[in-house]
């Protein structure tokens, strides 16, 4: 598959995903959350247990998959979030506390 392809694979991907509606989005987003969220934890167990060698690698794996794939989903997803009021008002709360505390900081 030649890179051309890939790229409109993913041009039509993002499209799908756009076109979907807020509480679609919503369950497209918890879908690896659900699944990359307990594998940290596992990897917390199995350091715990003595795995040092598989538990950094299943955390490192986990936090990958979290930032390139949650991360990317949750912007693509964002604007149709921000439609559900309950999540509107959890996000801009979360804004306002991640402002302060940037301020506290700063000073």
């Amino acid at each position: 598959m030649t890179l051309v392809r890939i790229r409109e694979a993913l041009r039509k991907l993002r499209h799908s995903i756009e076109e979907l509606g807020p509480y679609q989005s919503l369950a497209l987003l918890a879908l690896p959350l659900c699944l990359v969220e307990p594998s940290k934890l596992v990897a917390v167990a199995l350091i715990g247990d003595g795995h040092w060698l598989t538990g950094t690698a299943t955390i490192m794996a986990a936090y990958t998959v979290s930032l390139l794939c949650v991360e990317r989903l949750f912007m693509i997803a964002k604007p149709k979030l921000l439609k559900l009021h309950w999540f509107a008002k959890g996000w801009a709360w979360m804004i306002v506390q991640r402002y302060r505390l940037a301020r506290a900081f700063s000073r």
